[in-house]
């Protein structure tokens, strides 16, 4: 615990010597984020401007609890609805690492419109050595661009900071629960969202299947791991695939979409073992994914593949 501390008042100090100017930062609810956010405000407390931006591709009900956690930091959050900016942005776009670029550039397109406002001279960053790692550069091959370091255009006009950048999950989940952060058992959320969970075109509605399939599948697991049926997996949700199969609901056939659910064991997300869930609460998920969006999505399937050769996200 002592050398939590440490590493804490020297993130506090190194950010103290970076940023002597306005500051702004993007501040998801993660756990990335919010450890950045919380080390940012105690290092440079009025200079930073803490955004939070809802892109549409958030999970159920997580705008409010990230609005609810951060006034309750004593941190004020601004809340800037950018929803139809991101889906104008990606109409047509279905390539992952393309979404992945669009959504890192609309980040910045709407910090900048805020910096215009706040006259922000720093950008201070939730990057952890994962993301930097896994997008590549050198000799490194890209496994996927994250919105925060691939994404990011080349005309960025602020001084990116990020406080976080050598340490992995394990270590910034250490830091979140010293700093008592809501979030620091928060299973890890990707930076753009539902947005590399829906699979093909990103519209409004096959957004909203993914959101409420990822919703029940949390519920479902949580209950199954708070009445011991089984461990709670270090991340687990619901992606939607644009694979389309041939269903029945009463007597009417249907064409619908695949939820594939997704539950893995991990330390720091840089390898993983799917999670063996036990086949009652996969029999539940499964019949209230299918009756909930009845005509939408007629298959739900379990991922077994551990991370190599899968990732832990689906894209």
């Amino acid at each position: 615990m002592m050398q939590t501390s440490m590493l804490i008042d020297e993130a506090i100090e190194a950010l103290e010597s970076q940023i002597d100017d306005t500051a702004i930062i993007a501040c998801s609810g993660g756990i990335d984020s919010s450890v950045a956010a919380v080390l940012a405000h105690r290092a440079v407390g009025s200079l930073l401007h803490c955004v939070y931006v809802d892109t549409g591709f958030m999970r159920m009900g997580e705008s409010e609890e990230v609005a609810e956690m951060f006034a309750e930091m004593g941190i004020d959050l601004k809340v800037v609805d950018a929803s139809e900016k991101f889906f104008s942005n990606l109409e047509g776009v279905t390539d992952p690492e393309a979404k992945r670029k669009v959504i890192g550039e609309q980040f910045i397109r709407v910090f900048e419109e805020e910096q215009a406002l706040c006259g922000a001279k720093y950008l201070v960053q939730g990057t952890i050595a994962p993301d930097w790692i896994e997008s590549g550069g050198g000799e490194r091959d890209v496994i996927k661009s994250h919105h925060n370091v691939g994404g990011l255009p080349e005309d960025v006009d602020l001084i990116i900071v990020e406080p976080l950048r050598e340490f992995y999950k394990d270590e910034v989940r250490q830091i979140a629960r010293e700093l008592k952060i809501k979030s620091s058992e928060r299973q890890p959320f990707p930076g753009p969202g539902l947005a590399v969970r829906v699979l093909g075109d990103l519209t409004r509605s096959r957004v909203e299947s993914c959101r409420i399939a990822c919703d029940i599948v949390e519920r479902h697991f949580q209950e199954a791991a708070a009445a011991g049926i089984c461990d709670l997996p270090w991340q687990y949700f619901a992606a939607l695939l644009p694979v389309r199969s041939v269903g029945v609901h009463g007597d009417a056939r249907v064409h619908g979409e695949t939820v594939v659910v997704r539950a893995v064991t991990s330390l720091d997300g840089m390898s993983a073992r799917y999670s063996p869930i036990p086949h009652d609460v996969l029999t539940k998920v499964s019949t209230e994914i299918t009756n909930t969006l009845k005509g939408e999505v007629n298959r739900v399937v379990y991922d077994i593949t551990n991370k190599p050769p899968g990732t832990i996200e689906w894209e």
